[in-house]
């Protein structure tokens, strides 16, 4: 790629302004990959993205769905196990007093992020006879070949969960980190932006596990921690960055993309 190819790229008006600075760096899944600058700029050759942005997108809105299901069923198993899911352990005090008390590693909602990576590492390194289990399972209804039944459409959603969840298991920290940072820096639109898509990937990894307890459902008090910490977490952030909701990424925020 020359000069006059780089001048071409950035000129072009197709392009959005800004919208890498609130991503989540997976291309693959991005729904707006045709408008991006930087993955223009990285690229020599382009596929269709056009068409790939249009399958992105219902993808994140099929799991914006099962989103809301997860949701309702962690709100009516919590009650029936005796959860208070609006229980935050933060100390009342301000958001200014807690940045300056603590490191950022420390904080409230970057320690408890820490933890959920460490919890998602360790229920995969504990469940592998569960895949084993559940590849046979697969395998014998296609071979029996059952009405109504669609074992490579099973596979694939159960796929895709696993693919959110690795893919949000240590970001959710960092984008955290930025934010808290940011925040201490009184960089206050930058600090939302950050939160902000921390938010979008804890809604989507809980979204994700509420899929891997359904095929789980033996697991359930494994993936309900989990869920429970997740939503916690999410509660934490909104209540120190109570602004975050309503940041506008570029592009992205114009789809309704927010998991």
């Amino acid at each position: 790629m020359n000069k006059k190819d780089i001048n071409k790229i950035i000129k072009n008006p197709a392009f959005i302004p800004g919208i890498y600075n609130y991503c989540d760096y997976w291309c693959e899944r991005c729904p707006l990959t045709s408008r991006c600058m930087n993955l223009a700029l990285s690229e020599k050759q382009f596929p269709d993205n056009e068409s790939r942005d249009i399958n992105n997108k219902l993808f994140w809105q099929k799991l914006s769905e099962i989103l809301q299901l997860t949701l309702d069923m962690l709100e009516e198993t919590s009650k029936k196990k005796g959860f208070d899911l609006n229980f935050l352990d933060l100390e009342t005090e301000t958001k200014e007093e807690m940045i300056q008390k603590e490191n950022i590693e420390d904080h409230e909602c970057c320690s408890s992020a820490k933890a959920y990576g460490k919890m998602v590492e360790n229920w995969f390194n504990s469940s592998g006879h569960l895949f084993k289990q559940k590849k046979d399972e697969l395998n014998l209804k296609a071979e029996l070949e059952i009405p109504n039944v669609n074992p490579i459409e099973e596979a694939t959603n159960l796929k895709d969960a696993i693919d959110i969840i690795r893919w949000y298991q240590y970001q959710i920290h960092s984008k955290l980190i930025r934010a808290v940072k940011r925040d201490s820096n009184e960089l206050q639109e930058d600090s939302d932006g950050s939160a902000k898509v921390a938010l979008i990937a804890i809604n989507r990894s809980i979204a994700a596990w509420g899929e891997i307890h359904r095929h789980f459902p033996e697991c359930e008090d494994e993936t309900l921690d989990l869920l429970v910490h997740l939503d916690r977490l999410s509660r934490k952030v909104e209540k120190i960055f109570p602004k975050a909701r309503g940041f506008m990424r570029p592009g992205f925020d114009e789809m309704d993309l927010n998991g």
